[in-house]
């Protein structure tokens, strides 16, 4: 399914003529919109813009469907205050279950946000690993929806029941004590990272699996100092000296002083966030619900 977020940001990319130039528009990072225009060719199976190392260039397909886009963005503000006019005699509970990292630190911004209060949804809220919230998906479960992430292609399965619609994707980023003097944003080579104290994840998860094979094929061997599978604590950890830590961007919008954030080019992993849903629950408030959960996140900015 198409997301509308996405949809919004092509008019403005094509508009403008790049990247950055619609971010300043909408609010967001550089970065956020390449990822929404990402996600949007993986949507449709259609290159939409020939990259560049300093320019883009809308194809075909992007002119068509920026012209198509821009009724149906109409039509959907349409339905929005539609839904708004229905909202004090129409309301929805929605059971949703969600992760720690997105419930800490994209959630709170949603209920903070005028839009939210006119949807007419009133919200039930599980917070969980993804393992437990899918389970709550099942025939008879206590949820609605559950906001799961998944990385690589290991670790998780749902029902061929629910629908799947993507959020966004949570870059994981290589943290280090400030202590050792290393400047945040450095750009340091993935094997100069293996003499150095590590904190990570249990072994045995799919996750750490997934990780435990990026590190070897970049020819690091961390030297393991803790196990956490929590990543405030490994980032507490981290500030107080004891190791570098791998943590996904969402976690670090309310970092500690004393960690700094490193570039290491061979290290590109995400976290695929995406929402799980009951086909009888996927009504009009609930699209609405998910779509302003996917701004939210991808207008986050950068850590």
């Amino acid at each position: 399914m198409i997301n509308p977020v996405h949809l919004r940001t092509l008019v403005e990319v094509t508009r403008l003529g790049s990247f950055a130039a619609a971010a300043a528009r909408l609010g967001y990072t550089a970065s956020a919109v390449s990822q929404q225009m990402s996600a949007l060719e993986r949507d449709t199976g259609v290159e939409l813009f020939l990259r560049s190392a300093r320019s883009i260039q809308p194809t075909e397909a992007a002119q068509v469907m920026t012209r198509h886009a821009a009724k149906v963005l109409t039509d959907i503000e349409a339905l929005m205050a539609a839904a708004s006019r229905t909202a004090d005699t129409t309301r929805q509970e929605l059971r949703l279950g969600i992760f720690p990292s997105l419930a800490t630190y994209v959630l709170p911004r949603i209920l903070a946000n005028p839009a939210w209060k006119k949807l007419g949804i009133d919200l039930r809220v599980s917070v969980a690993e993804p393992a437990q919230t899918i389970a709550g998906l099942r025939t008879g479960g206590e949820l609605d929806v559950a906001l799961v992430y998944q990385v690589g292609q290991s670790g998780l399965a749902w029902p061929h029941t629910v629908n799947r619609q993507w959020i966004g994707d949570d870059d994981f980023r290589v943290v280090l004590p400030a202590a050792w003097g290393i400047g945040t944003d450095s750009k340091v080579a993935a094997d100069h990272l293996s003499d150095m104290p590590w904190i990570v994840h249990h072994p045995g998860t799919s996750d750490a699996t997934v990780i435990e094979r990026l590190f070897a094929s970049c020819n690091l061997h961390p030297r393991v100092v803790a196990y956490s599978d929590d990543f405030h604590a490994s980032l507490e950890m981290a500030a107080a000296g004891l190791g570098a830590a791998l943590v996904p961007e969402l976690a670090l919008h309310h970092r500690p002083a004393g960690v700094v954030v490193l570039d290491v080019p061979e290290i590109r992993l995400a976290r695929n966030v995406f929402a799980l849903l009951i086909n009888e629950k996927q009504t009009a408030q609930v699209q609405l619900f998910l779509d302003l959960l996917a701004d939210t996140f991808s207008s986050r900015g950068a850590v």
